[in-house]
């Protein structure tokens, strides 16, 4: 049987923590800034945790080897 390849595009947009929690990039940080509150864009700067129930798919099919 051949070897799992990990999902390159989640890979990409997914990391996982030490205790094993999907970490993620938060969305509208990337363009359109100024209209946004300052308090906003300090928030958007901390990486996401997922839920655990989709951490679970993201670990098992797309990045089995972490």
């Amino acid at each position: 049987m051949p070897k799992m390849k990990s999902k390159r595009c989640a890979a990409k947009r997914f990391s996982l923590t030490a205790s094993g929690k999907v970490r993620y990039k938060q969305m509208n940080k990337a363009h359109i800034l100024t209209k946004k509150a300052q308090k906003r864009k300090r928030r958007l700067k901390k990486a996401g945790i997922l839920s655990e129930a989709d951490s679970v798919k993201i670990r098992k099919q797309l990045l089995p080897y972490g």
